[in-house]
C-alpha cells in the first residue's frame, strides 16, 4: 500500500465492480462468446460476422451518436439491429434479433458469483459503513452476490455518463446523502476510477495491478490516487 497522499475521514466506500472486485476477463469473453454462438445459429445473415466486425461497427455508431458510449446496453443493442440489417435482415428481424442477442448475451453475462473472500471482506466493511457500486458496466449484481453486501449499484446509461464523468459519482453521494468529497472510491482503472474520483474531490484508493492480473499499471500524468494497493483485503486495515 503506497500513500499519495494523507488519508481524510470518509463516511461511504463506493467500488467499482468489473476486474475490482473480480476478474471480469474471463466472464466477458464467455458472454461474447456465448451472443456470438447465438447470432451465427440463429440468424444465417450474420454467419460470417466475427468479434472484430461487430465491434467495429459499434465503434462508427458511437461516433455517430457518443451517447451510445456511455451506455453499454444501449450500444449493444444499436449494434446487433444495424448489423442484422446491414446483412440483409428486414426491420421487424432485426429488431426481434437485436433484442434476442442483448437478452441473450445480459444471461451469460452476469453467469458467476463474486469470489468468497471478496463477499467476506465487503460484509466487514459494510458493518462499520455504507458501501456502494458505480460500474461503467452492466452486470446484474444481484445475480452475482452483491445484493447483501451493496446498498445500491449505479450504473452508466440512462442520462448518467460514465466515468470519468462525475454523473455518476454525483448521483450516489446526492443519494447517499453526502458530499462527493466524503466519499472513498476504489476501482482498479487510472483512467476512469481515480480520476473520476478525484475530479469530483472524492478520495481514490487505486487497485493496482487490477483483479486477478499479475502486471502493474503506470501511472499517468493525471491526479493521483489518495493510495495505491494491490490485494483488496488491505482494505481492512484503513476502517479499523
Amino acid at each position: 500500500m503506497h500513500f499519495y497522499q494523507a488519508l481524510r475521514p470518509f463516511k461511504a466506500i463506493s467500488f467499482d465492480l468489473d476486474d475490482t472486485l473480480y476478474n471480469n476477463k474471463p466472464y466477458i469473453i464467455a458472454a461474447e462468446s456465448e451472443l456470438l454462438s447465438f447470432l451465427q445459429h440463429n440468424y444465417p445473415e450474420v454467419a460470417s460476422w466475427e468479434f472484430g466486425d461487430w465491434r467495429a461497427l459499434k465503434m462508427k455508431l458511437i461516433a455517430l451518436k457518443p451517447e451510445l458510449g456511455h451506455d453499454t446496453g444501449a450500444a449493444r443493442l444499436a449494434t446487433l439491429e444495424a448489423g442484422l440489417r446491414q446483412a440483409g435482415c428486414d426491420e421487424a428481424r432485426a429488431i426481434k434479433g437485436a433484442e434476442q442477442g442483448l437478452a441473450h448475451f445480459l444471461i451469460h453475462r452476469s453467469n458467476f458469483s463474486v469470489p468468497e473472500t471478496t463477499l467476506e471482506l465487503l460484509q466487514m466493511l459494510a458493518q462499520r459503513m455504507p458501501l456502494i457500486g458505480i460500474t461503467n458496466g452492466n452486470v446484474d449484481a444481484s445475480r452475482i452476490g452483491l445484493d447483501d453486501v451493496l446498498e445500491f449499484v449505479v450504473h452508466s446509461g440512462n442520462g448518467l455518463k460514465m466515468k470519468p464523468c462525475s454523473d455518476m459519482f454525483e448521483y450516489s453521494a446526492d443519494r447517499l446523502g453526502i458530499r462527493t468529497s466524503d466519499l472513498l472510491h476504489v476501482g482498479d482503472s487510472y483512467s476512469a476510477d481515480v480520476q473520476g474520483a478525484r475530479g469530483v474531490n472524492a478520495q481514490a484508493a487505486w487497485l493496482n495491478p487490477a483483479f486477478g492480473r499479475d502486471e502493474s499499471t503506470s501511472i499517468g500524468s493525471g491526479l493521483l490516487p489518495t493510495f495505491s494497493f494491490s490485494e483488496l483485503q488491505q482494505l481492512e486495515s484503513i476502517v479499523r
